[in-house]
């Protein structure tokens, strides 16, 4: 306990003694500093309000830190809430049900590759999607890509939690569940997304191993989701 709590009837000279005693104090607390009214003539108080100028500057460079920060943010997400709109108008044009599994695949296929490499032909790390229906339908393209499976969630017993929360999974997945979706080209995964899309699931591969991590956000992938189950359920099974 400091010896100014214990003491009652404090006046001005026991707070300037206290403060000759301990020249840190404005240093553990530095908005004390900044609320002090300075004396201006004579420079009677030039380094404590040298003191107060750096704690602005410092103040000053977070918040445009921070600012910039959030700019950042906001032109991400409205890049990526017109990557979703692009892709709910692309699944409500989609006559059938292979016509909107082509439009999943081909929309997301480029829309979650590298920023910086979009657009060229062998660059950055791959990225491959996997579209799993649990259904069978004869006008369904035989496509990599597709995974059609009537049976259900039985034939996927690696994903029985995943199935169970019902919420995107982001980070590196196990070997048994990159198998099941990428087959032999698992080995090329090293993050990946999955998606619950109602009857089925969606799942997005990265050869970046930081492309996908669990402390991503989930808002706009929940939003996919949403869009392409909705999509998928337009048409009746077969």
């Amino acid at each position: 306990m400091s010896e100014l709590s214990v003491k009652a009837g404090l006046d001005a000279m026991d707070v300037a003694s206290y403060l000759r005693r301990n020249p840190q104090f404005l240093v553990e607390f530095p908005d004390i500093a900044m609320a002090l009214t300075m004396p201006r003539e004579q420079g009677k108080a030039a380094s404590l309000a040298s003191y107060q100028l750096d704690v602005l500057r410092d103040k000053n460079r977070e918040i445009n830190r921070r600012l910039h920060e959030l700019i950042d943010i906001a032109h991400e997400n409205e890049a990526l809430m017109v990557r979703v709109h692009t892709l709910t108008l692309a699944l409500m044009r989609a006559r059938s049900l292979p016509e909107t599994a082509n439009a999943i695949v081909a929309a997301l296929g480029e829309d979650f590759r590298d920023p910086a490499t979009r657009g060229e032909v062998n660059g950055g790390a791959p990225v491959l999607v996997r579209l799993v229906l649990f259904r069978a339908d004869p006008d369904l393209p035989a496509a990599e890509w597709l995974i059609a499976e009537p049976v259900g969630t039985a034939a996927f017993p690696a994903f029985t939690e995943f199935f169970k929360r019902a919420e995107p999974l982001c980070g590196r997945l196990q070997q048994d569940k990159l198998d099941a979706l990428f087959g032999a080209q698992a080995a090329q995964i090293q993050s990946a997304v999955l998606l619950p899309i109602g009857a089925g699931m969606l799942a997005i591969g990265s050869g970046d191993a930081n492309r996908f991590h669990p402390g991503m956000g989930t808002i706009f992938l929940k939003l996919i989701g949403e869009a392409i189950s909705a999509a998928v359920s337009r048409f009746p099974v077969s």
